[in-house]
């Protein structure tokens, strides 16, 4: 057995010596130990002290509580409990303790202290809690008053929102009897009130599980659920955020510390899996509105499949395939113009395709992926009737949402026995509807190439017979797009043209003519586009769109709209247009390769040159494109999915080429579009969007290009384009937005060193080319006067200042001016780093010396500065050294010049140079004979 004693002893020495954990180990294994109670007493006392220092405070209460258990008037666990309370909150027990102390010892100045101050604070505590109670239950006095006028009302319920996002106003809400205050508010039927009380209840459960569980039981899934479903997009929308908020601090959002009540908080599984039935349950149900339905789709395709691909448990998809699959195949198969529908939205069948497809892409092998086509197969065949030809448009309507999503699961459908042959019976069909789902579904089966092959030997002539016989304008329209479609199969290759020459050029002209129309619907206006986003791989059709600024404004229109299902053809129309997709590279001996062996050469568009292709954006940006763009990015939609944010992400990149036409495109919002393209989508998206930024950043103010907090949210995205794996024009860009962005404020050069970006620009000052290490030093110039970064340059082991050094000796001016001016500044900040400057490289003088003859001005003046540093650094023998160089003799003939505006600054700081070395009387100042 081990004593306890000598335990206690090597504790305290490890707690002297500073090492906590090892102090915490000897303490505890003394207790097992140990069976006098008041040695066991002044054990807890210390380890408690232990706790304290490691900031485990509700350990700290615990030990010095043993210890005063033994011996109440024992004064340091007294106070240590009362340190570890406080830190907890708890104001009122801590300042019990530390009266007990002032009481025991009433001379210590440190009791009497922290009497003080926790009276102090806990006077202010209460004042605010009794004001903030008031102030809640005066704000639902307001609200639910009938007869207050309506501007006191909203002032109200914004200051209530506001409220509950606070922590102490959202604890005040639920004590005040506010989440039944708040369904009231709900009952009233008045949107606005719901919209106040939901945005009340998501601020309340923002971060917080233990209130977003109450709230979930208090106020019920199936009553939040029934809010949603209200006909109204603002409540519907504020209903989905509420969900999300509860999701989010239920799934990992909360990270507070709950200690004995964790166990009564921490298990949320039964409560999300309720939220998720409900949510299922939604989406197949007549009584929920299209909004209500869109948000609910929205919120699964969020948080049912797995984020990254790496994630295992994706046990959330199955349990949604197999209590939720059949349904959403339901959403998909509406037909709106029958009777008996489902309340839609324009966007509701394109989310449901999105969620179908995220699914799918989620299941990890190929029994799960059969499960999926079998539930589909199976439900396509329970739909499809001979003598029912409404039930059988459902089916049809149900494969192009598949087509839509997941194209493997609708292809094999497609491709089965009778498929297609009913869908080429339906083109034929007396009823309008028939022939529109039909031709639609046409067009998304023809999706592949093999199939567009097909289609042309089989299908050209009957979409052209639709087209010309049908008088109603919503079937040709999408006919036409089928013939786009078909006619576009080639790509951007000129050899591989599917329509005899002009034909492309007649379509698109078509579908110019349908999208300028305002007589014709919106929905079907939108298939012009999907005509377009066809027809624009052809560059003699890019250059008719771009001439017509009205066919053009009139798709930004509809890009802005409600409808979101219009956002991946407008994606794809600019793409092509600014020909800002993946060109494969052609390798002319390949060329020679294929040709002498018959095989087809692609060929380029004479139109798709770089001249053109420039024009093109200037008349896009002319058009309004930016103002579009910036509507489109903040579509709160699954329909924004992250190919379509990569396609906007090359669209921007290929705006921003022109440094001219950033200012453009800062002025219509661009800048702070770019944003959210550069932190969410596909990798490919994100480097392209982080790309645009950059060159923003490089060349506008931040304060016009990104307002307010966003600055903030560019750093990320440019440091992660300096990495070695990105191209040197990315990491050129990122350095040179860097650069303005760390010469604008201190708050944003910490947050560069926060992002750690020093290393890599360190990285790229060793860089071979002469354009990215002169962005380098010049980035490192404007981040010298942080703290941070000065820090680092006093650290021993580091070549980083004598890099600085040896870049004043270079030839190029501009970099000479750079490197310069990074080792003015940090000299001037850091008096240490003048004396290690002499150390770092045997050069130091001879580079000082040739930057302070520099015939650049600039660079003379930066030198001269130098050495006024390195005379002011408090180091005697460093000054003497200097002067007895030849320095002294150089600062005497710039001295001695005469004033000269061109070349004023170097003079006079030669001449305060002199002066200095006087005052350190290393010189004596000149005396004319008498």
């Amino acid at each position: 057995m081990s004593d306890p004693i000598q335990l206690k002893d090597e504790g305290n020495k490890h707690f002297q010596a500073g090492d906590i954990d090892k102090a915490i180990e000897c303490y505890t294994n003394a207790l097992k130990e140990c069976t006098d109670k008041k040695v066991q007493a002044v054990i807890y006392r210390n380890r408690s002290a232990c706790y304290l220092k490691k900031e485990s405070y509700s350990n700290a209460v615990s030990d010095a509580s043993k210890a005063i258990d033994e011996d109440a008037s024992d004064i340091k666990a007294l106070y240590r409990r009362c340190q570890a309370l406080e830190k907890l909150g708890k104001l009122d027990m801590a300042f019990k303790d530390v009266q007990r102390c002032a009481t025991l010892e009433p001379k210590n100045k440190t009791f009497l202290e922290t009497l003080r101050r926790l009276g102090a604070e806990i006077q202010a505590k209460l004042k605010t809690t009794f004001s903030t109670d008031s102030r809640v239950q005066n704000m639902f006095d307001i609200l639910l008053d009938e007869e207050m006028d309506k501007e006191k009302k909203e002032k109200a319920a914004n200051n209530l929102i506001v409220l509950s996002r606070e922590d102490a106003g959202a604890e005040r809400i639920f004590q005040n009897n506010g989440v039944t205050l708040l369904l009231n508010m709900i009952e009233t039927g008045k949107p606005e009130m719901i919209v106040a009380a939901v945005r009340t209840l998501s601020g309340m459960c923002t971060g917080h599980k233990a209130q977003a569980m109450a709230i979930v039981n208090m106020v019920g899934v199936d009553k939040i659920c029934s809010i949603m479903a209200l006909d109204n997009e603002e409540i519907a929308l504020a209903t989905c955020n509420l969900f999300q908020c509860i999701n989010d601090s239920l799934t990992g959002g909360d990270t507070r510390d709950y200690g004995k009540e964790a166990s009564l908080v921490l298990d949320a599984s039964k409560d999300l899996k309720t939220i998720l039935l409900a949510l299922l349950e939604m989406i197949a149900n007549k009584k929920v509105s299209g909004h209500g339905r869109d948000q609910a789709l929205n919120l699964l395709t969020k948080n049912v499949p797995c984020k990254d691909k790496k994630e295992r448990d994706h046990s959330r998809t199955l349990f949604t395939i197999d209590h939720g699959l059949k349904k959403i195949l339901k959403v998909c198969g509406q037909v709106p113009e029958l009777p008996d529908q489902l309340p839609l939205t324009e966007n509701t069948q394109l989310i449901a395709s999105v969620l179908l497809n995220k699914l799918y892409d989620d299941l990890k092998c190929d029994p799960e992926r059969a499960n999926f086509k079998e539930i589909c197969d199976e439900y396509i065949k329970s739909k499809i009737d001979p003598n029912n030809m409404d039930k059988t448009l459902h089916a049809i309507n149900t494969i192009s949402g598949l087509l839509q999503g997941p194209f493997e699961v609708g292809n094999s459908l497609v491709g089965q026995q009778g498929v297609m042959e009913m869908m080429v019976a339906l083109c034929g069909s007396e009823r309008d509807v028939d022939q529109m789902v039909a031709v639609e579904a046409l067009i998304h089966a023809s999706t592949k190439m093999s199939r567009a092959s097909f289609f042309i030997t089989n299908g050209v002539s009957l979409l052209k017979d639709i087209y010309k016989k049908t008088k109603n304008e919503r079937i040709k329209i999408r006919a036409l797009v089928g013939l786009c479609k078909l006619g576009s199969a080639g790509g951007d290759d000129y050899g591989l043209r599917q329509f005899a020459e002009g034909s492309t050029e007649k379509l698109a002209k078509q579908c110019r003519k349908w999208l300028c129309n305002p007589q014709i619907d919106s929905k079907t206006r939108k298939w012009a586009i999907e005509g377009l986003a066809y027809l624009t791989n052809d560059a003699d059709v890019k250059d008719d769109f771009v001439e017509d600024e009205l066919a053009m404004k009139a798709m930004f229109e509809l890009a802005k709209s409600r409808d979101k299902t219009v956002l991946y053809a407008v994606a794809c129309t600019l793409v092509n247009c600014t020909n800002s997709y993946d060109k494969k590279e052609i390798i002319p001996e390949l060329v020679q390769l294929a040709k002498f062996s018959k095989q087809h050469v692609p060929e380029q568009h004479p139109k798709d040159k770089k001249d053109f292709i420039e024009k093109r954006v200037k008349r896009l940006l002319k058009a309004g494109v930016i103002s579009a763009l910036a509507v489109m990015v903040k579509a709160d939609s699954a329909i924004l999915t992250d190919q379509t944010k990569e396609m906007l992400a090359r669209v921007f990149l290929a705006l921003t080429e022109d440094p001219k036409d950033r200012g453009t495109i800062v002025a219509h919002g661009g800048g702070k579009a770019l944003i959210p393209l550069a932190l969410e989508g596909t990798d490919k998206g994100k480097v392209k969007a982080s790309y645009a930024l950059a060159k923003i950043a490089a060349v506008s103010n931040p304060e016009i290009a990104f307002p307010g907090e966003r600055v903030y949210e560019v750093i990320r995205p440019l440091v992660s384009l300096l990495h070695t794996d990105k191209e040197g024009a990315e990491n050129y860009e990122a350095l040179r937005g860097l650069t303005n962005l760390a010469g604008f404020s201190e708050k944003l050069r910490i947050k560069l060193v926060k992002e750690k970006a020093l290393p890599e620009i360190e990285n790229h000052m060793f860089e071979e080319n002469e354009k990215i290490r002169l962005a380098a030093t010049e980035c490192m110039c404007n981040l010298v006067t942080c703290k941070e970064v000065q820090a680092r340059y006093l650290e021993d082991g580091n070549d980083k200042l004598k890099l600085l050094v040896l870049l004043c000796g270079e030839d190029d001016e501009k970099l000479q001016t750079a490197a310069a001016g990074g080792l003015a500044m940090i000299t001037a900040a850091e008096k240490k780093l003048c004396s290690k400057m002499t150390r770092v490289t045997v050069q130091w003088l001879e580079i000082l010396q040739r930057l302070c003859l520099h015939t650049n001005p600039s660079i003379q003046h930066r030198g001269l500065v130098i050495v006024y540093n390195m005379l002011s650094s408090d180091d005697f023998e460093l000054a003497k050294k200097l002067i007895e160089s030849e320095m002294l003799e150089i600062l005497t003939v710039i001295g001695k010049a005469e004033d000269n505006p061109k070349r004023q600054d170097p003079i006079d700081v030669a001449r305060t140079c002199l002066v200095k070395a006087m005052d350190l009387g290393l010189i004596k100042p000149f005396t004319s004979p008498s």
